[in-house]
C-alpha cells in the first residue's frame, strides 16, 4: 500500500483515481502531476516502482497544499471571517448558507434536521 501525504492510497486503482483520495487533489491536479512525471494514465498504483511513488510524493509535497495544511488554512480563513463579524462570518457562525442561497425552503444541509414548531396547526 502506497502512502502519500499521510494517506494510504488504494493499490488496485489507476494512479489518477488513487491520487484523488488525497484531500486537495482532484482529477485535474492528479492528471497534471502524472503528466509532469511522465507516468502513463492507464498504470495502476501497484505497477508503480518505489522510485515513481517517491517522485509523486516529492512533487505533491513541493508544489501542492494538501491534507492537514489545507484543512488548517480553510479553518483559519473561516475563523477570520467569523472574528471580523462580516456578513459571511455571521452566516458561518449561525450555520446558515453563506453564498446567497434561499433559506425559506431548502438549505437543510446547512440548517440541520427540521424542528417542529408547537402550535402551528390551522
Amino acid at each position: 500500500m502506497a502512502r502519500i501525504a499521510g494517506v494510504n492510497i488504494p493499490t488496485n486503482k489507476r494512479v489518477i483515481i488513487a491520487l484523488t483520495y488525497i484531500h486537495g487533489i482532484g482529477p485535474f491536479k492528479a492528471r497534471q502531476i502524472v503528466d509532469k512525471l511522465g507516468i502513463d494514465h492507464t498504470r495502476r498504483v501497484n505497477d508503480l516502482s518505489d522510485q515513481e511513488v517517491l517522485h509523486i510524493r516529492e512533487t505533491i509535497d513541493a508544489e501542492h497544499t494538501v491534507e492537514g495544511d489545507l484543512r488548517r488554512t480553510t479553518a483559519m480563513n473561516i475563523k477570520r471571517l467569523m472574528d471580523l463579524a462580516c456578513y459571511r462570518g455571521l452566516r458561518h457562525r449561525k450555520g446558515l448558507p453563506v453564498r446567497g442561497q434561499r433559506t425559506h425552503t431548502n438549505a437543510r444541509t446547512r440548517k440541520g434536521k427540521a424542528k417542529p414548531i408547537a402550535g402551528k396547526k390551522k
